[in-house]
């Protein structure tokens, strides 16, 4: 899905190294001054940012889907544990589920105005995944021969 390095559909360009956003300095860290002790920042970015929600959000960017095509085009992931990441998905409300009433039912998937909203900051994970995975298998390498 990621592999190859595509433009971003909505045509924001990577950030550079030398262009990151930092935090300002005077403001205080979202991290530091949650609420709750950051148990509900947590959950969201838990739900949000698991490896089977990257990639569900992933390919309903490119539009609505039915469960068995999402259970093909997602490498790995079981129809036990992708069940449970839409249902997650849907009551976070970054994806709807719409049932029509065919023989045999249909049910697809599509992203809300809100999972629409994760599209680039989805699409900016992944480039950087694949644009340094090289040296992550290098470092986890080193690593694990030490």
């Amino acid at each position: 899905m990621f592999a190859e390095h595509t433009a971003d559909p909505d045509h924001a360009a990577a950030p550079t190294p030398h262009s990151q956003e930092t935090w300002p300095d005077d403001i205080p860290h979202p991290c530091e001054t949650w609420p709750d002790n950051g148990r509900g920042f947590r959950e969201t970015l838990d739900r949000i940012g698991d490896k089977w929600s990257v990639l569900v959000i992933g390919l309903l960017s490119q539009g609505p889907l039915r469960f068995g095509m999402l259970h093909q085009r997602v490498p790995g992931i079981s129809q036990r544990m992708l069940t449970l990441t839409l249902r997650h998905l849907e009551r976070d409300g970054i994806v709807s589920r719409t049932a029509y009433a065919e023989v045999p039912p249909r049910v697809e998937y599509e992203l809300t105005a809100l999972g629409e909203s994760l599209r680039a900051t989805v699409y900016a994970l992944a480039r950087w995944v694949t644009d340094h995975n090289d040296e992550i298998e290098t470092a986890r390498h080193h690593y694990d021969t030490r």
